[in-house]
């Protein structure tokens, strides 16, 4: 499975690549910290999941997450938050996410998140 992985802050792309460290078969195929050079990074590496931050400065996640979307239906996007994910589920599935995921309970909720999209890749 290959991941593109976008957020702003340093510190928590690292967090999340020690996670993935866990999943087999898992590669980081790329990493942006805005909405554009994330954009520009999903058409071009072709990832099979993307971890999107929806709160970062300049394009919105959803906004990127819904320029994803239109030029490619078959990726997944999870969103990364850390707000209630309950409060932004409405607001994330409409603009093309797939799921959220409380920062907070990364640790605990990202491989089973990830792990749903193995067998759809």
């Amino acid at each position: 499975m290959r991941i593109l992985l976008v957020d702003d802050n340093h510190l928590v792309r690292q967090a999340v690549r020690s996670f993935l460290r866990e999943l087999k078969g898992c590669v980081i195929c790329g990493e942006a910290s805005e909405g554009q050079e994330a954009c520009e990074k999903a058409r071009n590496l072709r990832p099979d999941v993307i971890l999107l931050d929806n709160s970062m400065p300049g394009v919105s996640g959803y906004e990127t997450a819904r320029l994803i979307r239109q030029e490619n239906s078959r990726v997944k996007i999870l969103m990364l938050s850390q707000e209630d994910v309950s409060d932004l589920m409405p607001a994330a599935a409409e603009s093309g996410a797939d799921g959220c995921i409380d920062k907070a309970r990364m640790a605990s909720d990202l491989i089973p998140a990830l792990k749903k999209y193995e067998t759809d890749s």
